[in-house]
């Protein structure tokens, strides 16, 4: 395959960025994605230019770690992560355009690189349990309903990619943020601190500029793990149960 790259190269959170045109030849579609940018790097590094930064990690749709817009779409044409999308999702002549995560949380550190320590904090801000440590306790010592330890396992699935983001046109984090609301809520570890996590949580995702949830659903059509939109849903009963009782 012959492919010609539109790559948006920035040096920094305050340079002014721009798409700059790559031609490659002999691309496999067997490649992933990724691969086929490792080997536009290898070709700038012959040619004493500077590669591309782009985020990666485990290369198996893990971690989260990778994620850049492709003509248009978070992670690009198919429902998958980066690392995990192939060149045959392509044809022979193709311009491809590729883009950073378009979001005010998610500052650009450089080229396709942007920050996501947003992701983080609003983790910090209440995505854990009070729990003694010690000796685990039996697997049956604390019986979970199915259908609740589904909605947990389902919510847990959220690799914190940030497509989501990406793909709000009011670049909200509200799915993230739902997904380890929800996970962490459906168990009865995650009680005592259910009010309080979500207003906290809500409130960090606020802080951190994301914008705000009117449920347009173009989060949940390019999440790679196929987090539901109703987990939204989830986490309005808890935020609003908890407001009732004045935490917050």
């Amino acid at each position: 395959m012959n492919i010609t790259l539109r790559v948006w190269r920035q040096k920094g959170r305050d340079d002014q960025g721009r798409l700059v045109t790559y031609k490659l030849t002999d691309v496999s579609p067997d490649m992933s994605f990724l691969e086929m940018l490792d080997v536009l790097n290898e070709k700038l590094t012959l040619e004493n230019e500077d590669p591309v930064a782009f985020d990666h990690d485990c290369r198996e749709g893990i971690c989260g770690a990778c994620g850049v817009v492709i003509d248009g779409e978070a992670h690009g044409p198919e429902v998958t992560t980066t690392c995990q999308l192939h060149m045959r999702s392509f044809k022979d002549g193709d311009t491809i355009t590729v883009e950073p995560w378009r979001a005010k949380a998610f500052p650009v550190l450089k080229d396709l690189v942007v920050d996501r320590g947003s992701f983080d904090r609003i983790i910090q801000a209440g995505g854990y349990i009070s729990a003694p440590t010690g000796t685990a306790p039996d697997a049956h010592a604390n019986p979970i309903p199915k259908p609740d330890a589904d909605r947990a396992f389902d919510a847990a699935t959220c690799i914190g990619c940030g497509a989501c983001v990406a793909a709000c046109p009011n670049a909200s984090g509200m799915l993230f943020t739902a997904a380890k609301v929800t996970h962490l809520g459906m168990l009865p570890q995650g009680q005592p601190e259910r009010a309080s996590r979500v207003v906290n949580m809500i409130n960090q995702h606020d802080e951190e500029d994301f914008g705000g949830c009117t449920n347009i659903g173009e989060c949940a059509a390019v999440c790679p793990k196929g987090i539901p939109l109703d987990t939204i849903s989830q986490l309005n009963r808890d935020l609003l149960g908890s407001l009732a009782k004045g935490v917050g």
